[in-house]
């Protein structure tokens, strides 16, 4: 079995620089490990994104070994599942125990389970290329939905007008992956590989889109806090109030000590509260 066939060479370029594009992308949340390392707490990141990554670079392992000239398709999914490993590991350590129990759940489910079943169901019922062209379909539908992912992100940009949470370069390289590998795919006629990179390419073009519209706007928190602030503005005006007698009000009025008491904001009771001053 051939791992590289160099009679194709747009399939090395495409997937030579597939290789790097990716690389570059799975190593983007190496700045939230450097957080979870530092503050020695996983702040509530949650383990699931990577276990999906992480059985997605096994899946992908086990398509490649069951089909020629796969070199490339083996380099970087066995990098994706070092490094995926790693964020795990380092997840496992900072966790809390409800944590690290939710994240052993996921995988003993996803990764063990779901791996385990496709493996012995295609290696012991199926032989040849029916056995790859399952496990190709397999590949297909879980990349189909690790690419759909970034709807709930898009979701909350369009809901909080915020881009925060969707750095337009993540967005650039994943639609530059995508087109790697399709161009991979095609010129390898391999459909397992170009059709969920069509997908991902339409979504990934998405999130730049959305971030161009949102990336001037005002995020909606902003906006809300604004419009909390004046209206505490409001709410805070102060009535005066002068306590005495009558004949001491009808005289000139004398330069009297005022004894203030205001409620903090967070307490202060409609209508405002009044400045009282006692004449002496």
């Amino acid at each position: 079995m051939a791992l590289v066939d160099i009679h194709h060479p747009w399939v090395f370029t495409f997937g030579l620089v597939g290789n790097i594009i990716s690389i570059l992308v799975f190593l983007a949340p190496v700045p939230t490990f450097k957080k979870i390392y530092k503050a020695k707490s996983t702040m509530g990141f949650d383990p699931l994104p990577y276990a999906v990554a992480l059985l997605s670079s096994m899946l992908w392992l086990y398509y490649a070994m069951l089909k020629p000239n796969t070199m490339l398709l083996i380099t970087i999914n066995l990098f994706g599942f070092v490094v995926e490993t790693v964020y795990l590991i380092i997840f496992f350590i900072y966790a809390s125990k409800k944590a690290r129990a939710r994240a052993a759940k996921i995988l003993g489910g996803m990764n063990v389970g779901i791996l385990f079943v496709i493996f012995a169901g295609t290696f012991f019922l199926l032989k040849g290329p029916l056995r790859a062209k399952v496990v190709g379909w397999f590949c297909v539908a879980l990349s189909v939905c690790v690419f759909a992912s970034p709807l709930s992100v898009i979701a909350n940009v369009v809901r909080t007008r915020s881009v925060e949470y969707m750095p337009f370069l993540l967005s650039f390289f994943l639609t530059l992956n995508s087109v790697m590998w399709f161009g991979y795919g095609l010129f390898q006629k391999d459909l397992y590989v170009a059709i969920p990179n069509v997908g991902g390419f339409f979504l990934s073009m998405t999130q730049m889109v959305v971030y161009a519209i949102y990336r001037n706007k005002k995020p909606l928190k902003m906006v809300m806090e604004k419009d909390s602030a004046a209206v505490t503005t409001e709410h805070n005006l102060v009535n005066i109030k002068v306590v005495g007698t009558p004949e001491i009000q009808d005289a000139a009025a004398p330069v009297v000590p005022c004894e203030i008491s205001v409620e903090p904001p967070h307490i202060q009771a409609h209508p405002p509260p009044l400045v009282v001053c006692a004449a002496s």
